[in-house]
């Protein structure tokens, strides 16, 4: 199995919705894998599989956030939208949600 270490910026949508999937209340102590980069930086991630690849996605401040309120933002969402529209999946609001993060990182 192919494994790639990717911060959660970068991911696909397809992979950061099966992040939220498996972690939707956040991660403990015990799903954090520590190890060490090429230039000696030691680097904190968690486990994401998809049936042929193993990412290793660091973890940040911004990840912890990302995770804890992506349900509360759907629920808002969910509650300001008229009865008429349709439901957007997860993944959609996932990406308007990275897609926040890449500009305030541009911003930077």
């Amino acid at each position: 199995m192919l494994r790639k270490l990717v911060d959660y910026k970068k991911l696909s949508h397809e992979v950061a919705a099966r992040l939220i999937e498996m972690y939707p209340y956040g991660y403990g102590d015990e799903d954090i894998i520590m190890f060490k980069n090429v230039h000696g930086e030691i680097i904190e991630a968690v486990e994401v599989k998809t049936e042929d690849t193993i990412y290793l996605v660091k973890i940040s401040k911004s990840l912890a956030n990302f995770i804890s309120n992506f349900e509360d933002k759907m629920e808002k969402e969910l509650d300001n939208q008229p009865e008429s529209e349709t439901f957007h999946s997860p993944s959609d609001e996932m990406e308007l949600e990275l897609n926040h993060e890449e500009e305030e990182s541009k911003l930077d």
